[in-house]
């Protein structure tokens, strides 16, 4: 009896040569150890919002993973230009002379206070009616003012956070943009709209090329449709659609084949009836003679 053969199930499959080698193994062909699958970093600063845009990034790419990198605003710069992140959502101004920004929002600013504070009787106030209250400006501060409004306080706090605990405490008022206000949200606190305030813009940045991948997030934050690209290669081949035919243009078009075939009918007719009468045929073929009518004398 001859040696028992393993089964095929129990065999392992062996890739064939033109398969393509899985990430992080190496190839069989060549030896060489493929690249691991590409992931796509965004950095973004407090108050961001990129939900809206990574969601859009998982339905349009689901085979290319959004790491979120959350950053402060002082280290935004540093973690784009060293390799950290591939772009990242900051706060102007930033460094154009090494980083490509896209400006995409302002945000509106406001006035935190506490709630039983004065400022809460109005729906907004003006930059002017904070003169006599202590405002205070956080080290991280992202707002450009030409001069400081208020009343300066005794030290600057480190961190926007910071500065909130004081609000809290008593001590001052803070402006910032909404999106911070909400962020650092505490029930004993609330906020009012300053009018006439400089105002925090949020924008796309990355470092150096522009990359397929920073290409696609542009697309996205831009609002681009997914056919936008296929539909501008159209137009730039030269295709163009055919115009389709109108209901109008179908109910002419039936018409008149109508009128020919009913105008064949007729005149089909007409031949035979012709013919009746010069060949004797119709009621003569009945078996009646037909006398000619006489003519009238003039």
């Amino acid at each position: 009896m001859g040696p028992t053969l393993p089964s095929r199930a129990g065999t392992p499959r062996r890739r064939g040569p033109w398969a393509p080698a899985r990430a992080g193994y190496p190839d069989q062909v060549t030896g060489t150890q493929s690249s691991p699958a590409p992931t796509f970093r965004l950095a973004y600063v407090p108050g961001a919002t990129p939900a809206k845009w990574v969601r859009t990034w998982a339905e349009r790419l689901p085979e290319v993973p959004l790491e979120l990198v959350a950053v402060p605003v002082a280290a935004a710069h540093e973690t784009l230009t060293g390799g950290e992140a591939d772009a990242g959502l900051v706060r102007l101004p930033v460094d154009r002379d090494v980083l490509n920004a896209i400006p995409l929002y302002a945000e509106t600013t406001v006035v935190v206070v506490p709630k039983d504070h004065e400022v809460t009787a109005a729906e907004e106030v003006s930059v002017g009616e904070l003169g006599e209250y202590i405002v205070l400006h956080p080290l991280d501060d992202c707002l450009e003012w030409d001069s400081l409004p208020g009343q300066p306080a005794v030290s600057r706090p480190e961190t926007t956070a910071d500065a909130i605990e004081l609000v809290a405490a008593g001590i001052g008022v803070l402006l910032v943009p909404q999106s911070l206000a909400r962020l650092h949200h505490r029930k004993d606190l609330t906020y009012r709209t300053v009018t006439d305030a400089p105002q925090s813009q949020i924008a796309l940045s990355w470092a150096g090329e522009t990359s397929d991948l920073v290409e696609e997030f542009i697309g996205i934050v831009r609002g681009r449709t997914v056919n936008s690209s296929r539909g501008r290669a159209a137009q730039a081949a030269g295709g163009e659609a055919k115009p389709k035919r109108t209901a109008e243009a179908g109910k002419a078009g039936g018409a008149s084949s109508k009128n020919k075939s009913g105008g064949g009918s007729k005149s089909g007719s007409g031949s035979s009836g012709a013919k009746a009468r010069s060949g004797g045929t119709g009621k003569a073929a009945s078996g009646r003679r037909q006398t000619p009518k006489p003519r009238r004398r003039k």
